[in-house]
C-alpha cells in the first residue's frame, strides 16, 4: 500500500525532492551565461545534494536589466497599493502551503533540525511577507506645517532597483527580511543568496511569479560573494544594497557601493551579544535555559547569539551546571529526526572555524566546562557539541570575536558598573539582554549597554513589529517593523506656491 504525504519520513520525501538549481531571472529558470556551477553539500552527510549556477557579473547585469525595465514600464511600482498588497498576500499563502517542501529544502541545504525549519523558519518568512503585504495600504504621507501662502507633501516613492546579499544561517527568513518591504514599497528586486544555502531562494523566486508578482521584478542570482556578490554591490544601476552577513563582507560591500554609484546602503553585521545575569535574578533555571537556547539554537549559527555570559561571580556556578545540564540534552542529531534539537554546521569550512576557536580559548587558558568536541564523525557531516567555557577574561578571542557555533564564554562581574563596562568593550553592538529583579537596575543597564535590541529577563524575544539591527560594527539601518521602509523608499518634498 502506497504511504500516504504524512507517513512518510523526512527521509524517504528528501528522496523524493527535485531541486531548482538554476538562477530565476525576468520569470524563468536560466543557467549561468558562464555555464559554471558550483556545489550544495548537505552538512549532515558532507555529500553533494546537487550542483547550482554560479552566477557572475554577466547574470547580474541581467537581472539587473530585467529589474529596471519592470520597474520604468510600472506595472508593479505604480499598481495600486490594495492590488500590490493581494499578490504580496497570496505570495504569503503560497509559501505557508508549500511549507513542507521549503523546510526540507532549508534543512537539508543549511543543516538546521527539520522541526526548526518547519515550526519557526517557514512560518516566519510567511508571516513576513504578509506583515508587509498589510502594511502596503496605511503607509500615509505627510503635509508639513508651512503656512498659508504654500502646500508642501512629503511622499514616498520606492528607490527603483535594490540588491540585497542573505547569509546562509537563516536563508528564507532573511530573504523575507529583504523581500518584504522591497516589493510592498513597490521595488524590483535582485537577490543574492549564499552559495552555501541557496536553494529555498531560488523555489520562493518561482512561487512569487505563479502568485502574480510581475516578473522581472523578483530575481534570483546564485553565486559565489566575490563574483556575484561584488557584481551587484558595485552595479551602477543598483539604487539600494541590503546585505546581511560578517562584518568583514559588509565592509567591503560598503566599499563597492561608494566606489560605485554611491547606491545606498544597509547591513546587518556581526554580534558578540552579552547576556547579563544579575545575582538578583531568583529564577535561575529560568535564566539557564534561556541562555542555553540563546547560545545553542541554530546551533549557534545565530548573529544575535547570547555568545557572551556576564554572570554575577557568586551565583555562577550554580548558573553553569544548569546551562551545561540542558546542553547536555541538546546533543547534535540526524537534521532529519524530528526530535533533534541540535543540527548540523553549514559546511566543514565553518566546522573547522569554530574548533579552532575552541582551540585557541584552551590555549589562552578558559577552562572547557562542557563539550567542546566534534561529534557524529561516521555520519561524514559537521557537528559539534554544545561547548560551555569557564574562567573567561575579556581580552581572550572568544570572549571578543564572532565564533558563529554553539560556544558559550563565561565572564564573571562584581557590580553592575562592572557587567556594562565588559559589555560594551566589544566593536559590535547587535543585541544584549539583563536578568534582575530591580526595575531601576534593569533601565539603567538597557540604557547603559550599546546594542540595537536590549532583553530585560529574556533572551532573542522576536515580533515583526519590531526593529532589528546594530550599533557600532554591527551595521547600519534596521530589518523588520515599519522602519524598514526607510532603507528602500525615498522622501520627496513637493512644494506647490499658493500665493
Amino acid at each position: 500500500m502506497t504511504k500516504s504525504v504524512a507517513d512518510r519520513t523526512w527521509h524517504e520525501r528528501a528522496r523524493e525532492l527535485s531541486f531548482a538549481t538554476q538562477a530565476f531571472i525576468n520569470g524563468r529558470f536560466v543557467d549561468a551565461r558562464s555555464g559554471a556551477r558550483f556545489d550544495s553539500i548537505n552538512p549532515a552527510t558532507g555529500r553533494v545534494l546537487c550542483q547550482v549556477s554560479a552566477g557572475d557579473a554577466a547574470d547580474i547585469d541581467a537581472a539587473v536589466v530585467a529589474a529596471r525595465s519592470v520597474f520604468n514600464e510600472g506595472s508593479w511600482a505604480n499598481m495600486a497599493p490594495k492590488n500590490r498588497k493581494r499578490i504580496l498576500q497570496r505570495f504569503a499563502e503560497s509559501i505557508f502551503k508549500h511549507r513542507e517542501e521549503l523546510a526540507l529544502l532549508e534543512t537539508l541545504d543549511m543543516g538546521k533540525p527539520i522541526s526548526d525549519s518547519l515550526k519557526v523558519d517557514v512560518p516566519a518568512a510567511a508571516n513576513c511577507i504578509q506583515w508587509y503585504a498589510e502594511s502596503i495600504d496605511k503607509i500615509y504621507g505627510e503635509v508639513a506645517p508651512t503656512g498659508p501662502s504654500a502646500l508642501a507633501t512629503i511622499t514616498r516613492e520606492p528607490m527603483g532597483v535594490v540588491g540585497a546579499i542573505v547569509p546562509w544561517n537563516f536563508p528564507l527568513v532573511m530573504a523575507a527580511w529583504k523581500i518584504g518591504p522591497v516589493l510592498a514599497a513597490g521595488n524590483s528586486l535582485v537577490l543574492k543568496p549564499s552559495e552555501k544555502s541557496p536553494l529555498t531562494a531560488i523555489r520562493v523566486a518561482q512561487l512569487a511569479v505563479e502568485s502574480g508578482i510581475p516578473e522581472g521584478v523578483f530575481n534570483v542570482v546564485p553565486g559565489l560573494g566575490q563574483t556575484a556578490g561584488q557584481a551587484l554591490s558595485s552595479h551602477m544601476d543598483v539604487d539600494a544594497i541590503a546585505f546581511t552577513g560578517s562584518t568583514a563582507t559588509g565592509k567591503r560591500v560598503m566599499q563597492a557601493a561608494a566606489q560605485s554609484n554611491m547606491k545606498r546602503v544597509s547591513l546587518e553585521c556581526g554580534g558578540k551579544s552579552p547576556n547579563i545575569v544579575m545575582d538578583d535574578y531568583p529564577d535561575l533555571d529560568r535564566a539557564a535555559a534561556a541562555a542555553a537556547y540563546g547560545i545553542f539554537f541554530n546551533q549557534g549559527e545565530m548573529c544575535s547569539a547570547g555568545s557572551r555570559l556576564i554572570v554575577h561571580e557568586r551565583i555562577k556556578d550554580v548558573l553553569l551546571e544548569k546551562i551545561a545540564a540542558i546542553g547536555a540534552k541538546m546533543q547534535p542529531g540526524d537534521p532529519l529526526d524530528p526530535t533533534t534539537r541540535l543540527g548540523a554546521i553549514v559546511d566543514e569550512a565553518q566546522m573547522q572555524r569554530v574548533l579552532e576557536y575552541i582551540g585557541a580559548g584552551k590555549s589562552e587558558g578558559a577552562r572547557i566546562y562542557a563539550g567542546g568536541e566534534r561529534k557524529l564523525i561516521h555520519s561524514g557531516g559537521y557537528f559539534i557539541e554544545p561547548t560551555v567555557f569557564d574562567a573567561v577574561r575579556p581580552a581572550m578571542r572568544i570572549a571578543n570575536e564572532e565564533i558563529f557555533g554553539p560556544v558559550l564564554a563565561t565572564i564573571t562581574f562584581r557590580d553592575a558598573a562592572d557587567a556594562v563596562a565588559i559589555a560594551n568593550n566589544v566593536v559590535y553592538g547587535l543585541a544584549a539582554a539583563v536578568w534582575t529583579r530591580d526595575i531601576n537596575n534593569a533601565h539603567r543597564t538597557a540604557r547603559a549597554l550599546r546594542a540595537g535590541t536590549v532583553y530585560v529577563n529574556c533572551y532573542d524575544a522576536d515580533d515583526i513589529t519590531v526593529p532589528f539591527g546594530g550599533f557600532k560594527q554591527s551595521g547600519i539601518g534596521r530589518d523588520k517593523s515599519l522602519h524598514a521602509f526607510d532603507k528602500y523608499t525615498e522622501l520627496k518634498t513637493t512644494w506647490i506656491d499658493l500665493s
